[in-house]
């Protein structure tokens, strides 16, 4: 017979002791040791069930995909949803989560597929009424809300959907446990029964977690690893604007993301996020330009926003939003050494307009040159997009996907492309658009503000 004994673990990364403690050594939180009771079950040799096969008598076929006909959830899932597939979206309170996968519910529903909904937070009064006002009136869309883990495999088995979601995993327990719901030993458990299931019956299912106050996943590290994809749904609640993206994809790229806008009836897809997020770019002022990232296989026109002011205090601030605060730092550093740019008494602050976050770092030359545009209090044209990596020697380094890049920004109507002269081999010649090759950072800065 198997043994119990009481353990605390971390309900942040999941660290077991066999003691309380008030700071965890795992991830130095504190106070988050709770007791759960554990079983140690005897260890017993059977046999063999599974024997291992030679890769080259695998058999292989195509995996079979659901489209959700919201092209931005599709692409960041790798071209739809897949069969068996254990699909984790995180995202803040409040950021769309449920109305995101109730209205694929509804979409993949209307196919002809059965979509099981189960909801641990909401009535299913509540659910009718937001499902009314997304427009979503499938009669292949059923709403269970219950939270035993047992009382929901029962229903899925007399239901026997072709797509779960499970809203959330935190609400999910099971009984057997005496830990309470949310616990990490539950949410393991709960993740675990509908792993089995999912691959048992070929169910593809979607579990929606709750995140920490740092961003994160709430829960050990352990629930993302036993998931096939983890999306993660990012946005400001004030803002209108959402992003998708994948941080873990076994069926697809993990560099898609999808834009969202939340509207009264819900979220619709922004397909054009370039003009979306330019939408409100001023007009000959300083300290503003447009540069191009690359997110995935999609190229997407930002404006990039700086400010530069004499500092009050002895110590000049750097303030970044969007950006990586010390490779903005490692920019003005150049421009103090290679250019002569006395900023070292000057406050300054970066900002990306639309509330991306960049980490490419093919915007450097746009980050550069909007700082100096704002210290030397000279316009950028609005026409013009820059687009290089700078290094610290000053010399502009090459980007990859530039044919992309450049095409993008013929296609919004710009006039004029700063690139890195790397670049210019094997980059066609595009009509309407003056491409502008530079090798350093004082070509470009004469380029862009007249020396």
């Amino acid at each position: 017979m198997g043994k119990t004994k009481s353990v605390y673990i971390c309900q942040e990364c999941g660290y077991e002791s066999p003691k309380w403690m008030g700071k965890c050594p795992g991830c130095d939180s504190w106070n988050t040791f709770v007791e759960e009771v554990k079983s140690q079950k005897a260890v017993t040799f059977s046999e063999v069930k599974n024997a291992p096969v030679n890769i080259n008598e695998i058999e292989i076929t195509h995996e079979i995909r659901y489209s959700t006909k919201l092209e931005e959830l599709d692409r960041v899932l790798g071209g739809g949803v897949v069969r068996g597939s254990l699909v984790l979206v995180g995202g803040d309170p409040g950021i769309g989560k449920s109305t995101l996968l109730l209205q694929m519910a509804n979409n993949v529903a209307a196919e002809g597929n059965v979509v099981l909904y189960v909801s641990g937070e909401e009535s299913a009064k509540q659910i009718k009424i937001r499902a009314e006002r997304l427009n979503v009136l499938s009669k292949n869309l059923f709403i269970l809300c219950e939270t035993d883990i047992n009382e929901i495999e029962k229903n899925i088995l007399n239901v026997n959907p072709n797509v779960i979601v499970i809203d959330s995993i935190q609400t999910i327990y099971r009984p057997e446990l005496q830990s309470a719901p949310g616990s990490v030993s539950q949410v393991r458990e709960a993740t675990s029964a509908l792993m089995h299931i999912a691959k048992k019956q070929n169910i593809a299912t979607f579990i929606v977690g709750h995140v920490t106050k740092e961003g994160s996943i709430a829960g050990p590290r352990v629930l993302e690893h036993m998931v096939d994809t983890v999306l993660y749904f990012e946005g400001e609640r004030h803002n209108t604007y959402r992003v998708l993206r994948a941080v873990k994809n076994r069926f697809g790229s993990t560099n898609e993301i999808g834009v969202f806008e939340m509207k009264h009836g819900g979220l619709e897809e922004v397909s054009n996020p370039s003009e979306m997020l330019l939408s409100g770019k001023p007009k000959d002022v300083s300290g503003s330009c447009v540069v191009c990232t690359m997110e995935g296989t999609r190229p997407i026109l930002i404006e990039v926003q700086a400010l530069t002011s004499l500092t009050s205090f002895g110590m000049p601030r750097r303030m970044t939003t969007g950006l990586d605060y010390n490779r903005t730092v490692l920019l003005i550093a150049v421009l103090e050494k290679r250019v002569g740019m006395h900023i070292q008494n000057h406050d300054v602050y970066v900002n990306i307009a639309g509330g991306l976050k960049v980490v490419e770092p093919a915007t450097d030359l746009g980050v550069l040159c909007s700082i100096a545009s704002s210290f030397k209090n000279i316009p950028i044209s609005s026409e013009t997009v820059i687009i290089g990596e700078v290094g610290l020697t000053g010399e502009i380094r090459g980007v990859n996907l530039i044919d992309k890049r450049v095409f993008e920004a013929k296609k919004l109507g710009f006039k004029k492309c700063v690139i890195p002269k790397e670049n210019l081999k094997g980059l066609e010649k595009v009509d309407d658009l003056i491409i502008v090759p530079v090798d350093n950072i004082y070509e470009a800065l004469e380029e862009v503000l007249g020396g």
